[in-house]
């Protein structure tokens, strides 16, 4: 009975995993067709009869004729989602530290008020923090697209119950050494956290890389702009193009595909950790 339970579990996992990567090998296959090929009516080729690579050159050549740089948009938004990613790191590292480890007055409301702002709809917060930005003079610079970005209340609570797990005796230890809170929090509390800081780290970076709203409300000019809002413009004037479409889209995933696969083995570290501890 056991075995065919695990036969089914197997079978249905399988079926779920062919269901996710059907469309990215959809997006592939069509990104190296023939335009007139693409969304043909008369069958489905899962394989094409020949390949045009130059549908990447061409998709680029394209949002260069529009005025939009692709490698520009592209560095952008490396640059924007690899800064904020450790930023939003960095931030919720801290305070999860000083949540989960440091006894100070109104700590616990002070998290469970920092909490509460995730019940607030960021819709509501836009208008704000956008008033705050242009205050500063932030807008259209590289402030106003990292910088809202890099504190996040989900990231503290997840870092806050890691550490929470983590034993005491490693501190005390630490602490019996000469080491201080800067030294615990560096040398003993973040190398014990990499399966966590990189989940952390994987999901930000794919909120900043996809991020288009916020992008597109604080930058003016071209140079700006990042690739969710390139691709879009280029959606727009080249609806009917669909292999490149589909060849600009395959390279817009590359980066969160590499990302996803270098954090793969903490996602696995963890799940293993969280097995042992059950």
């Amino acid at each position: 009975m056991k075995a065919v339970r695990a036969t089914a579990l197997y079978a249905f996992l399988t079926a779920g995993a062919v269901i996710m990567v059907v469309p990215f090998y959809w997006m592939l296959v069509t990104s190296v067709r023939e335009p007139s090929a693409a969304f043909s009516t008369a069958s489905i080729n899962w394989w094409p009869s020949e390949f045009h690579w130059d549908n990447y050159a061409e998709a680029i050549r394209r949002m260069a004729a529009d005025g939009m740089s692709f490698w520009r948009l592209y560095g952008n938004s490396l640059f924007v989602a690899a800064v904020g990613t450790f930023g939003q790191v960095l931030t919720s590292s801290m305070a999860a530290y000083a949540f989960a480890r440091l006894n100070f007055p109104g700590r616990e409301k002070l998290f469970f008020g920092y909490l509460a702002t995730m019940m607030i709809p960021g819709s509501v917060t836009l208008v704000p923090v956008f008033a705050i930005v242009r205050a500063l003079g932030w807008v259209n610079t590289y402030y106003a697209l990292i910088v809202p970005g890099i504190f996040s209340p989900w990231g503290t609570f997840m870092l806050r119950q890691f550490f929470m797990s983590l034993p005491r005796e490693l501190e005390e230890s630490a602490r019996i050494d000469g080491a201080g809170l800067t030294q615990i929090y560096l040398r003993v509390t973040l190398p014990l956290s990499k399966t966590a800081l990189a989940t952390l780290a994987t999901f930000t970076f794919m909120g900043f890389w996809g991020s288009f709203m916020w992008p597109l409300i604080v930058t003016v000019t071209p140079e700006l702009r990042t690739l969710p809002i390139g691709l879009t413009v280029f959606t727009q004037r080249y609806s009917t193009d669909y292999s490149l479409l589909m060849a600009a889209s395959v390279m817009a995933t590359v980066p969160v595909i590499l990302v996803f696969l270098f954090n793969q083995r903490y996602f696995i570290e963890s799940i293993k950790l969280q097995g042992i501890k059950g």
